[in-house]
């Protein structure tokens, strides 16, 4: 298993940044490409970013691009999301998700390729 600690959520007004982290253990975060989705109650969980083994290639949806951004040390076995110029549509549980690398482009698409997923950081964006 990779398990996955999400950090750094928070409550923060309109504007605000905040930077979210996503800490592996067990086997290293580099045999994986990685993601962010984020989920509001009774919806879908949405993608949000998704980054190559390599970190090269970088993937956002357009709702977050310009302001998010997604980055990895596999070194240190983390995966991160700046967010910058929150917006209160922003508000939502953070998930991070690890797929094989092959998987990357459908990881874009749907959360179903998924592999593993972490437990969830809320970020709540005050208007």
């Amino acid at each position: 298993q990779v398990p996955l600690v999400e950090s750094g959520g928070g409550l923060v007004q309109a504007g605000d940044s905040l930077r979210l982290s996503c800490a592996a253990s067990g086997r290293t975060v580099s045999n994986y490409a990685m993601g962010w989705f984020r989920q509001d109650p009774g919806k879908g969980r949405e993608f949000v970013a998704a980054i190559s083994r390599s970190g090269t290639n970088l993937f956002y949806a357009d709702s977050v691009k310009g302001r998010f951004t997604i980055s990895r040390d596999n070194g240190k076995n983390t995966v991160n999301l700046e967010m910058n110029s929150l917006k209160p549509e922003d508000t939502a549980v953070y998930y991070c998700a690890a797929v094989p690398p092959l998987l990357l482009f459908r990881l874009c698409v749907s959360p179903s390729v998924v592999e593993y997923w972490g437990q969830g950081t809320q970020v709540t964006v005050s208007s």
